[in-house]
């Protein structure tokens, strides 16, 4: 296998340098970030039919996902629980016979773990770290990536914590009935279990999530691993990132009969979001978003969270009641008094709370409004995951140079 990474300015595909399966990939949010990163994905599995046709719109339609376009096994609407790569894949099934797995990296679902839920931990039916763990012994990957809600970080899990790193690694950890168990690992090292803030690396957004980095032990033997550190010094506020986006929206209004009131509502928007900023910064903070929640299929539609939530986006000078139309479905419909001319400000667009989220502005998304959103609202935002990736790409690298002086 060749080392070259893809041309960012050609569709020209060429071998991968590392490979990455992802389980839970959602709309795409860490396969972005890891494809940043230099992975390439051997396969996408995720569960929600509408991010499935998400990440195939996008897989299918931008010129640096030409490998993937060829290799990546993007299966059907898939539960991880079922998924078996040796049965399952057909594209990839080749290089990952010949070449192994580089990465297996997954989001595996927060509400077990996440404190707007009952944090049943392992007790909720929705917990997949242990099939995720199975995936590893399976795949025997040289790196494992996992990330979920800060919850999981809290003393209640402890135990779990234990257990899975027991699983990973060997050691001890506490059962349900409070006795001690030695576990045989699956010989691998959990480098990293830790909390990164969105925030530190250019997302305008307060999302704290832990992330656990382990190798396999021939992988980082005498290596060391380094965890990500921030890429920017101060935080990115909602009045910079969106401003391009509220401009684009309001245009079309600052002439005509909505003139008068566009404006006025423009400058609103960008005095409240601004204020809010510099006021924050006073404190040591900044005019970050709270965190976008993708919501739940039982309930409603969509808005921007919970009351608390509401409130914080009500100071920035948006109303976090609902999600707004797209331009042209605004104009079309004529929805510009719910979604610009609210009293508590306009409402985010889809494509606005993905630039809150990191996502690219060419990363498209597929379904009705509410489903679109909650793929955003759900997504693991990709700088961070690019920043994981490139930490985990260091090692792999510094491990296969390392192999080829030795062998």
């Amino acid at each position: 296998m060749t080392h070259a990474k893809e041309s960012e300015h050609t569709s020209t595909v060429t071998e991968p340098e590392f490979t990455s399966i992802e389980i839970c990939a959602g709309a795409g949010g860490q396969a972005i970030g890891l494809h940043q990163a230099g992975f390439r994905h051997l396969a996408l599995v995720e569960l929600d039919e509408h991010a499935v046709k998400t990440l195939k719109l996008n897989i299918e339609n931008h010129r640096l996902w030409a490998w993937e376009r060829q290799h990546c096994d993007l299966l059907p609407p898939t539960d991880v629980k079922k998924f078996d790569p040796y049965r399952d894949l057909r594209k990839s099934a080749g290089i990952l016979k010949q070449h192994g797995l580089d990465l297996l990296a997954g989001g595996v679902p927060c509400p077990p773990f996440s404190h707007a839920g009952k944090q049943l931990g392992k007790d909720d039916e929705r917990d997949l770290f242990p099939d995720m763990l199975n995936l590893v012994e399976d795949l025997r990957p040289r790196a494992v990536m996992i990330e979920n809600v800060r919850g999981i970080m809290d003393p209640k899990f402890s135990d779990y914590r234990d257990w899975i790193k027991a699983r990973l690694q060997s050691g001890w950890y506490r059962r349900d009935d409070g006795q001690m168990v030695y576990e045989e690992g699956l010989g691998y090292t959990v480098c990293k279990w830790d909390i990164l803030e969105a925030s530190d690396f250019g997302v305008p957004q307060l999302r704290p999530r832990a992330i656990l980095v382990a190798f396999r032990n021939d992988v980082i033997e005498d290596l060391k691993y380094e965890w990500p550190t921030a890429t920017h010094e101060e935080p990115v506020s909602v009045a910079e990132s969106l401003l391009p986006s509220m401009e684009e929206r309001f245009k079309p209004y600052f002439e005509g009969v909505h003139a008068e009131r566009a404006r006025q509502a423009f400058d609103r928007w960008l005095r409240k979001a601004r204020e809010r900023d510099a006021e924050l910064r006073e404190k040591g903070g900044a005019g970050i978003a709270p965190t976008l929640v993708g919501g739940s299929k039982k309930h409603g539609g969509a808005d921007l969270g919970p009351s608390r939530a509401k409130a914080a986006w009500k100071q920035l000078g948006i109303s976090g009641m609902g999600v707004a139309n797209d331009i042209e479905t605004c104009a079309r419909k004529q929805t510009e008094e719910r979604d610009l001319f609210g009293p508590d400000g306009p409402m985010l667009t889809v494509r606005q709370a993905a630039i809150i989220q990191g996502f690219p502005p060419e990363w498209n998304f597929s379904g009705g409004k509410t489903a679109q959103y909650r793929q955003v609202g759900n997504a693991f935002p990709p700088p961070v995951a690019k920043a994981v990736g490139e930490s985990i790409v260091d090692v792999l690298r510094a491990a296969r140079e390392r192999d080829q002086k030795q062998g």
